[in-house]
């Protein structure tokens, strides 16, 4: 079962970027703290020059109020200060120099964690996306989950290569400078400190605005997306019925509604850059003027160093201020796109997180080996022979022959708990029987065949698949038997053989044109351009729809499987086609357990047996000739005097 919707609206917490962080670190363990490192290093770098310009400064004064330089001997007194001067010089040049550097590194290995963790959180979504259970897509817009693959990742994307380096590297700068700041001076220290909690307030009134309608932009662009993706697959429909302006309509409310989300997530987050900027400047200018009263005073200086307030301090710890403010702002700054991230990265390991289809099976279907006596043992090989190898808790195992022998006992079903679908509907279908299933758009006949595949699993009653019950058999081995060809065709990129290949990998190129002969299909693709390699793109669009049809029968045939669900397989035919392929269709359902879905009865005439289904119930059952006979419901249907609704 799926988790419930995520709620959008609701305030996002700081667990997602720690458990990004700690990804990052379990994807690359030794690449993680060497780019960590580079970035602290390269930061104490860039917060280190205000030492060095106040030494120089020093120095230089110290060389101004020489007596050699007084007395114009200027050589002398330069003589005197040049050897502190450039010391200091070359080595904030090496300081600098190694800087760039571990900036070159890091940045070179930032790029190849963020794409490479990019790459792995798309296979972890992806994988745990195929084992989803079906109701995940039937209750989830196919569009939404897309945005999943694209703008979500994007933000990730941006949060790894940009926004956690920033935030680490001001962060670490900030830390540098406010310890260089009280060293020299407590005073003006508490000056710059009111000014940035000041910033703070400024910044977390706005972002926490911007916050709220980030996360309501996350959640509008997904929908924003599904609406395209659901009108292009509906173009034909828009234009058979000239829905053009209407739709236009609908996207435009759509649109607008993620306008006005990105609109005041933007109008927050754009006003505070210069809010703060400006700050800063205001802040600079009272630090200027603190200063200066404090030289002019002689005012005490209050310091860690017990260094006298002058002017080879002032300076630098002007220039610390807007390092200071900078990098605050910096910080600020990386709160929009972190929020951002947050709430993509909510979504993915939302989908990351969802409950896997559950399978508690242990029987699996293996190829076998079955002598004159009966008795079975496994094969390696193919053998055209199935079994059902199921091992027992002593450590035995059995083996059952796959005959086809399914039965449901009194099954009760619903998707919601609010509306049930089937009510005590029992199915019993021999091995090698036709089985037809008939009755209104949404009287439970798809449902059926569902439960079989245990693509839903039953409220209550049995459902037994030669003589196990399937809730013990592994779905993947429960479906490699069971062949399916639905109403709705799905062909996938590649070539015509490689479409009908799908249904069996291991299939040769001879046995998947035997399949498209016995479908009916061989016809039309001898008549491509490039026959059976000609290339498929989006779903087959240049195919006609029966054409498409054929080619899913094919893939059915391919794979041979003992049972087959025919749903509403021919009804996309023409009545010529249908007869064309009516024939291959019988070898193909020869010695098989056939479950048919068809609204066409022609087609279910030479039926073992026919179940009339209404409202989630089998009114009637029989063969064809019963149920004419009994002249009830299937005989008005069949001679059109009536109609389930």
């Amino acid at each position: 079962m799926p988790k419930p919707p995520v709620n959008n609206k609701r305030k996002l917490d700081g667990s997602s970027l720690l458990r990004v962080v700690k990804m990052l670190f379990k994807f690359y363990p030794v690449l993680m703290p060497i780019v960590v490192a580079c970035m602290v290093l390269s930061s104490l770098v860039s917060a280190i020059p205000a030492l060095f310009q106040q030494r120089i400064i020093a120095a230089i004064t110290k060389f101004t109020e020489s007596s050699e330089y007084i007395a114009g001997n200027y050589s002398a007194a330069w003589s005197m200060a040049k050897g502190e001067i450039i010391k200091y010089i070359v080595i904030l040049g090496s300081l600098y120099l190694v800087s760039i550097l571990l900036i070159t590194l890091y940045t070179q290995l930032m790029a190849y964690i963020t794409q490479g963790f990019l790459s792995k959180l798309r296979i972890m979504m992806f994988g745990g996306m195929q084992n989803l259970p079906i109701r995940y897509f039937d209750t989830n817009k196919h569009g939404d989950i897309m945005s999943y693959y694209t703008n979500d990742i994007d933000t990730l994307r941006q949060l790894v290569s940009q926004s956690l380096p920033n935030l680490i590297q001001s962060s670490i700068i900030v830390i540098s400078v406010f310890s260089i700041m009280i060293y020299y001076s407590v005073i003006m220290t508490a000056l710059i400190i009111f000014g940035v909690f000041f910033m703070f307030y400024v910044s977390k009134k706005l972002g926490g605005g911007s916050a709220k309608y980030f996360i309501r932009q996350q959640s509008s662009i997904a929908k924003t997306e599904g609406f395209a993706q659901e009108m292009m697959n509906g173009q034909k429909v828009i234009k058979v019925f000239c829905r053009e302006e209407e739709v236009k309509k609908d996207f435009d409310k759509v649109n607008n509604e993620l306008f006005e989300d990105s609109f005041r997530a933007h109008a927050y987050a754009n006003s505070l850059g210069p809010i703060i900027f400006n700050i800063g400047n205001i802040l600079y200018v009272l630090a200027a003027l603190l200063g200066g009263l404090l030289i002019i005073t002689k005012a005490p200086s209050i310091s860690l160093s017990g260094m006298v307030f002058n002017i080879s301090i002032l300076v630098p710890f002007l220039n610390m201020t807007k390092q200071f403010t900078g990098n605050t702002n910096q910080v600020s700054q990386q709160f929009n796109s972190i929020i951002m991230a947050l709430a993509g990265s909510k979504r993915i390991f939302d989908l990351i997180d969802q409950e896997p289809e559950e399978d508690k099976g242990t029987v699996t279907l293996v190829n076998a080996i079955i002598d004159k006596n009966g008795n079975i043992t496994e094969s390696e090989k193919r053998t055209g022979k199935w079994a059902w190898k199921d091992p027992k808790e002593d450590g035995t195992v059995t083996f059952t022959e796959l005959k086809g022998d399914v039965r449901m006992v009194d099954v009760d079903f619903s998707y919601t708990p609010q509306k049930q679908v089937l009510y005590g509907v029992s199915v019993y279908a021999n091995p090698g029987e036709k089985v037809a299933f008939v009755g209104a758009t949404g009287a439970g006949k798809t449902t059926i065949t569902n439960l079989i595949n245990r693509f839903y699993d039953i409220a209550d009653g049995k459902i037994r698949y030669d003589g196990i019950n399937i809730n013990k058999i592994k779905k993947a081995d429960l479906r490699r038997s069971l062949g399916i060809v639905l109403q709705d065709t799905n062909l996938f990129t590649g070539t015509v053989m490689d479409n009908i290949r799908y249904g069996n990998l291991e299939a040769t190129d001879e046995e998947c044109i035997e399949a498209a002969k016995l479908a009916g299909a061989h016809g039309f693709i001898s008549h491509l351009p490039d026959g059976y390699n000609t290339e498929l793109t989006n779903n087959g669009a240049n195919f006609s729809q029966g054409q498409r049809q054929l080619l899913a029968i094919a893939r059915a045939a391919v794979a041979s499987p003992p049972v087959m669900i025919l749903d509403e397989a021919t009804s996309s035919i023409d009545t010529r086609t249908e007869a064309i392929i009516q024939r291959g269709m019988d070898r193909l359902m020869e010695g098989r357990t056939v479950f048919v879905i068809a609204h066409r009865l022609s087609t279910v005439k030479n039926s073992d047996v026919i179940m009339v289904l209404d409202h989630g119930r089998i009114i009637e059952r029989g063969s064809h000739k019963e149920l004419i006979e009994k002249k009830g419901t299937y005989y008005k249907l069949y001679t059109g005097a009536f109609e389930l609704e």
